[in-house]
Formats: structure tokens, C-alpha cells, sequence
């Protein structure tokens, strides 16, 4: 089933960069979309994944749905292998999203297990039901995440980004790995040009762009409109920036120094406080400190030290004595 011109325009609306946030759990939250949004004022930024039976059994739930205004466009992703749950999801979630975009890539082990997530690629049937069903349930454009296929011997991309497109989903983003690989090897963009040269909407690659000369290299091996950029902008919220301004300009700007990255992490870490509260918000952040501080000097010694201190006050003391030893 081919796009309609209609179809493509609107879809072509809201994506007016190159480049996109890509989902991950625990980590694209209120505070990184925020940070990402104050460098990229128009890429496409995407929230956590969301279960459709966790959206269901938690009405008054409203943290996973915080929205800025400064956030659109954005897509609200969302997970699950129930129709009608998808569709009342896809229902709620149009009141703040731009995009209703289906995880059908997630490799973790309790997401599969659960029938969701890359588990769907094994079922193309259910898979186009549950697109339709979202289409149901929204107006906005439809977009489905995904990979190459559930291991190397069962790689249905093409076949399952036709059938996507033939459901309604109006935008795809291919992460070059099988489900078997999880996020191990190199990702195989010269596959996502197969995907692209057999459907008619907008396809995104995604896997390994950690800087700009990647984000190119990238786009030469797989022809893809775009790319979305998941684990890349940890301990670095500008790669955003730098990857759509080199698109836009054919500058390429220089990432940031050491000392510009531990401001950049006080500033997470504040902002991720003033969400959550102090003692909440340490120790969520913890998982961040080691993409902040990956090239400091004794750089694992004060990983240790971090990721078990509690108290802020004495967290700014070890900053303090990081950015000695960098200025040393």
C-alpha cells in the first residue's frame, strides 16, 4: 500500500530535522528531553517507552506524561502486543503527543517475555493489527520501531517494514541489529537501505551514531531520511545539535571539552533533583556519571566513588576535586 501525498506531507510537517531522540527506558525522562530540547529547538524528541497495561491500570498516573511546551514535536511511544489496550493508549497519549510511535524493537529479556517489544516481530499478523488498532485510537501519524529481525536467520525487515506501511504506519525507524545481538557487534546500516528502497514513507536509521562524522558515515551506507540517536547523547545532550546543524550547514562543530561536560552534568544532576527531590534524584542519576566523566583523568576511581554517594553537598565536593585534577 503506497502513501498518499497527504500522508507524507503531514508526516513531513513535524519532522522538520534530520535528526531524532530515540527512546530509552529510564533514561529519555522530562529532565534529558528538556536538556536536548534547549540544544535542538527542532528535532524530533521521544518520551520513554510506555506500557499500554501500565497506562491502563494507572489512570491518575501523570509523571510519564509531563510535557513541556518547548518539548513538541515530540512522539509518545508506546508498547504492548493487546489491540484494544494499544488503541486506548494511542487514545490518551493524542492529547499531548505529536506522534504515537510502537516499540516493536525493545531486545530486553522481560519485555519479550511479555509478548512485546522485538517478541513481535515473530508475529507480523498481530503486529499489523496492533498498528491498524492504533490508528483507530489517533488522528496523529503513526510511526513503529524496529529491527532487523528476531535472530540473523529470521531477518524480515523488509518484508515487515511493507506490512507496517501497509497497517497505516506512516514513519519507521530501523535499528540495524537483530534481536539476538541486544546492543553487542556493529550496526549494520547498509541493511536499512534494503528498507528503504521497498517502502514509501520516511525511514529512520538507528544504532551506533555516537558523533557527527558517524551520524554522515551513516547516512552515506544507508540512504535513510534520517537518524535517530539513543545512547550517542549520553553524558553528551548537544550531539543532537551538532548531528542537525551539519546537516543544515555542513559545519561540523567540536563536541564538548571535559569541563564543559561535567557543567553540563551539574545541570542534569540539579535538574533531575528539583524533578524528584534530592534524595530520588542522586540516586537516579547515578547511571549517568559514567558517560559524563568517561575521559577524565582516574576516571574510574571517581565512577566508584560517585555512584554510591547519597549526599549532594558532598557530591559537589568530588566535582570539585575532579575538575582539579582535569585543570592539573
Amino acid at each position: 500500500m503506497q502513501q498518499t501525498q497527504p500522508q507524507k506531507n503531514r508526516v513531513l510537517n513535524i519532522l522538520k530535522s534530520k535528526v531524532s531522540l530515540a527512546p530509552m527506558a529510564g533514561i529519555t525522562d522530562y529532565v534529558l528531553r528538556s536538556m536536548i530540547r534547549q540544544y535542538c529547538k527542532n528535532c524530533l524528541i521521544t518520551t520513554e517507552m510506555i506500557s499500554s497495561e501500565f497506562l491502563a491500570q494507572n489512570r491518575n498516573q501523570t509523571d510519564i506524561l509531563m510535557l513541556d511546551n518547548t518539548h513538541h514535536p515530540i512522539a509518545y511511544q508506546i508498547c504492548g502486543h493487546k489491540p484494544y489496550m494499544m488503541k486506548d493508549a494511542a487514545k490518551r497519549l493524542s492529547e499531548v503527543a505529536d506522534i504515537i510511535d510502537i516499540n516493536m524493537g525493545c531486545p530486553v529479556r522481560k519485555v519479550v517475555c511479555g509478548h512485546d517489544g522485538s517478541a513481535l516481530m515473530r508475529e507480523p499478523e498481530l503486529a499489523y493489527d496492533i498498528v491498524q488498532a492504533v490508528k483507530e485510537g489517533t488522528d496523529l501519524p503513526v510511526s513503529v520501531k524496529f529491527r532487523l529481525g528476531y535472530t540473523a536467520a529470521e531477518m524480515n525487515y523488509v518484508e515487515y517494514g511493507q506490512k507496517m506501511q501497509e497497517a497505516g504506519a506512516e514513519f519507521i525507524t530501523l535499528h540495524a541489529r537483530t534481536r539476538a545481538q541486544m546492543y553487542s557487534g556493529k550496526a549494520d546500516w547498509t541493511k536499512i537501505k534494503d528498507l528503504k528502497n521497498n517502502v514509501d514513507i520516511p525511514v529512520f536509521a538507528n544504532g551506533d551514531v555516537d558523533s557527527v562524522e558517524s551520524a554522515i558515515e551513516c547516512i552515506k551506507q544507508s540512504g535513510a531520511d534520517g537518524i535517530a540517536i539513543g545512547r550517542g547523547v549520553l553524558g553528551d545532550p548537544s550531539l543532537l545539535y551538532r548531528i542537525d546543524h551539519y546537516f543544515n550547514t555542513g559545519e561540523i562543530l567540536p563536541a564538548p571539552t571535559i569541563f564543559e561536560k561535567l557543567n553540563i552534568m551539574k545541570q542534569h544532576l540539579q535538574q533531575e533533583i528539583d524533578l524528584r527531590g534530592e534524595n530520588v534524584g542522586v540516586k537516579f542519576f547515578r547511571k549517568f556519571y559514567p558517560f559524563y566523566i568517561s575521559s577524565v583523568p582516574n576516571a574510574s576511581k571517581y565512577r566508584g566513588v560517585l555512584i554510591k554517594e547519597d549526599n549532594y553537598k558532598k557530591l559537589q565536593e568530588y566535582f570539585s576535586y575532579i575538575e582539579k585534577d582535569i585543570a592539573n
